[in-house]
């Protein structure tokens, strides 16, 4: 670890500035900013918590593809800004094809930040039962869950924090009891 933050009040100026002016030639202005204060910071956090991470689990993976694009899919979508707002970098079980396998999770967004992996449920529900289960079942609310994201809102000094790894393995570990569930409901090794 090097000791100093991976994240500062620059890397959230500048999300604030892109969520203020959320267009390319924006952007393009400002590119150098994103890349010193953002991916680049990223990279390095991603990269030296890549060996704390495997003493967590070995299979989950810190690798430069943890750390989500900048660049929106805006093809199909009412809102055509083309930047996300926010940091996301998520830490994939090694046979997860894509962001719905189980995994780590920290959302860098200033004064939402949070990591997934423990403590408050959230994410869709059903209304009903799931087709096949009685609606009396004892488990029926757990039944109704379409995705299992667990999280814990952070405050932003959490992320510009020097001892971002260690607090946030910290939380991963916490967490472990869920993601050992997640892992062998889908039949994966944790």
């Amino acid at each position: 670890m090097s000791g100093r933050p991976y994240f500062t009040k620059d890397t959230f100026r500048f999300i604030k500035d892109l969520k203020a002016h959320n267009d390319r030639a924006w952007f393009a202005a400002n590119k150098d900013r994103y890349e010193d204060h953002v991916k680049v910071p990223a990279l390095r956090f991603i990269e030296e918590f890549a060996p704390i991470l495997k003493k967590i689990s070995p299979h989950f993976n810190a690798s430069p593809r943890s750390l989500f694009r900048i660049y929106r899919d805006t093809r199909f979508a009412k809102d055509k800004s083309p930047f996300k707002t926010h940091v996301g970098i998520q830490f994939r079980h090694d046979v997860g094809r894509d962001v719905h396998a189980p995994g780590y999770y920290l959302h860098i967004e200033p004064a939402e930040c949070f990591t997934g992996s423990s403590f408050e449920m959230s994410g869709e529900r059903i209304s009903r039962a799931p087709r096949g289960f009685d609606p009396e079942h004892p488990l029926v609310e757990d039944l109704k869950w379409k995705d299992f994201i667990a999280g814990c809102s952070l405050p932003d000094s959490f992320i510009t924090s020097p001892d971002l790894p260690k607090e946030l393995a910290k939380l991963f570990v916490a967490g472990t009891p869920f993601m050992e569930f997640l892992c062998k409901a889908v039949e994966v090794p944790f």
